[in-house]
């Protein structure tokens, strides 16, 4: 399984980050969400799918 984030329709709320910094950041200079530890996600699963189910645009795919 893989983590991604759709930049275009991100609006950078952060949500994903407050649910799981381990795998999510904010880009500060683009204002969207970002992946910072892809390879993390596969380990905290249940974190990963909160911040999917979280994400008020659904732009978080997994």
């Amino acid at each position: 399984m893989g983590v991604s984030i759709n930049a275009e329709k991100c609006i950078g709320c952060g949500v994903c980050v407050q649910v799981c910094p381990e795998v999510f950041n904010l880009d500060d200079e683009a204002g969207k969400g970002r992946i910072v530890d892809a390879a993390r996600a596969d380990e905290i699963q249940k974190l990963v799918k909160e911040a999917v189910d979280c994400c008020p645009i659904g732009c978080i795919n997994w």
